[in-house]
């Protein structure tokens, strides 16, 4: 997929901004403070709906203004224009497709592929089992649209069972026994079926993640995920163990009113040549980690789906040394279209700018080309 063009009214610093981009590598030079990122905010807005920081919709309104306008235009086996219209005034978001008004996000999902590297990442791997579920959740639910719905489905019983213990633990009702049944099956149903995904996943990604992994470090040292679900579950039997789990924590879910029990408090553990990384690993090897995670990511939903994704890299290069930096640039070529952003023109020579490639400066919200 290409993202041909963006226009951007009213987002953030950037009042009246409209871009042509490349095919390829599009870098956004800027300092900080000027509104590069909010380029790369605004592509994954069109792609996903989602904010790319999970900020609030009104944070990324211009000071003084009661609405942001952010319009696409993409280019793959058809070409598709999206756009998305958020008004303050209402606390109101709209996406539109091709001047259709989608009123369920999930529909855009995986429609148009995008991989972000951001400086938020480190909370994948440093942060808590929360941001890892995130994480491989958003790359299944972008290669598999049956997964997303299984997950959106899991997270509605969740809530109606959470309530539903509440209800009891105030009310002592015995009537209600027979409704927790009910969403107790319904839990085991789709968070059986979403185990199973990841179990899928994670065994099928570690390959991705190693050959990303080494591109970076050249085979001196073995990634690898391991899926910290119910224990000893087996792919085979996940159903019969998670009913096991339940029943072993029947009494505290009922004492506490909680769901203690199921993947949405599953985490997925890093290794480096077998030493967890989280506990043991160097600042270093944490950074490469998270950039292998978005590369094998690239590479996984572009098998999974047949289409390319677009590549959003903020200020990355920034923190690599000279080494990592340069054997990450060999492969930006390679990945179809990238949007890279920088502070300054001093390491741009690290990336091998081609005929083709699009300069951007950034200053205070207003874009201009470099020649």
């Amino acid at each position: 997929m290409v993202l041909k063009q963006i226009e951007l009214l009213n987002f953030r610093l950037h009042k009246n901004t409209s871009l042509d981009f490349s095919e390829k590598l599009n870098l956004i030079i800027g300092g900080n403070g000027q509104g590069k990122t909010s380029i790369l905010e605004a592509i994954y807005y069109l792609c996903t709906t989602k904010n790319l920081n999970m900020a609030s919709e009104n944070d990324a309104v211009s000071f003084g203004e009661s609405f942001f306008d952010v319009k696409g235009y993409c280019q793959d086996l058809t070409s598709n224009k999206t756009r998305i219209f958020f008004d303050s005034r209402k606390n109101k978001k709209n996406y539109y497709l091709d001047d259709k008004q989608i009123s369920n996000s999930s529909e855009v999902i995986g429609k148009f592929p995008v991989v972000a590297l951001i400086q938020s990442d480190h909370a994948i791997t440093l942060g808590a089992p929360a941001d890892r579920r995130r994480f491989v959740d958003s790359v299944i639910s972008q290669a598999s649209h049956t997964y997303l719905e299984i997950l959106l489905e899991y997270n509605k019983t969740l809530r109606q069972r959470s309530s539903l213990l509440w209800r009891i633990k105030e009310s002592g009702d015995a009537s209600l026994y027979e409704q927790l049944e009910a969403w107790t099956e319904s839990l085991i149903n789709t968070g059986s079926e979403i185990i199973r995904h990841r179990i899928s996943f994670v065994n099928e990604f570690n390959e991705y993640l190693i050959k990303a992994y080494n591109q970076i470090v050249e085979n001196k040292e073995s990634p690898k995920i391991v899926y910290d679900s119910i224990p000893e579950i087996e792919i085979e039997k996940v159903e019969e163990k998670f009913r096991e789990e339940l029943l072993k924590n029947s009494a505290d879910e009922l004492r506490r009113a909680m769901n203690l029990v199921g993947p949405h408090r599953d985490d997925f553990v890093f290794y480096i040549n077998d030493m967890e990384l989280k506990r043991f690993g160097s600042q270093g090897q944490h950074k490469t980690f998270q950039i292998a995670l978005r590369f094998g990511q690239f590479f996984f939903i572009k098998d999974k789906i047949g289409r390319t994704p677009i590549f959003l890299m903020d200020d990355v290069f920034g923190e690599l040394d000279s080494y990592r930096a340069g054997r990450i640039s060999e492969h930006v070529s390679s990945i179809g279209q990238t949007f890279i952003t920088m502070t300054d023109l001093t390491r741009t020579e690290e990336l091998n700018l081609a005929e083709g490639n699009v300069l951007i400066k950034i200053e205070n919200g207003t874009a201009s080309y470099v020649r």
